[in-house]
């Protein structure tokens, strides 16, 4: 008789990895309409809800800006009551330290954003997860 392996993790387990643009090009040309501090405010709540769902959820954030892209939030390193500040604060310093480099480089145009950086940030991470060992989540059929 063969025997099933266990799931450590039951299947409605999920690992989100969530790209935000935070160019100040594209910010600048939808403020009229959509604010970037409105749109944060409605990341919150998604990723908040995302994992009150579920304790064994992950979110990953990276954030994608002119002339750079980097992990700014990780749920499994933050402190459950610290999520938003810890995300916030993180946010704030790599939006300050793009625009710097943006001054440097002095841009003219339309600036573009580096998101297929920060997809290939984001396929790292995930297979990191899954070859780190055998508590991470499953992917679905």
């Amino acid at each position: 008789m063969t025997t099933v392996p266990s799931k450590l993790y039951a299947d409605d387990v999920s690992l989100l990895m969530v790209l935000i643009d935070t160019n100040p090009f594209f910010w600048s040309t939808v403020k009229n309409t959509f604010t970037f501090s409105n749109f944060l405010s409605h990341v919150l709540s998604f990723l908040n809800s995302i994992l009150l769902l579920n304790q064994l959820n992950q979110v990953v954030v990276i954030a994608t800006g002119y002339n750079s892209c980097d992990y700014i939030y990780d749920s499994s390193l933050a402190a459950p009551n610290q999520r938003a500040e810890s995300l916030l604060g993180k946010l704030e310093e790599f939006v300050t330290r793009d625009e710097e480099l943006t001054q440097q480089n002095s841009v003219e145009g339309v600036g573009s954003s580096l998101l297929s950086g920060s997809l290939s940030m984001a396929l790292c991470y995930i297979q990191k997860v899954f070859r780190s060992g055998p508590l991470h989540p499953q992917p679905r059929a």
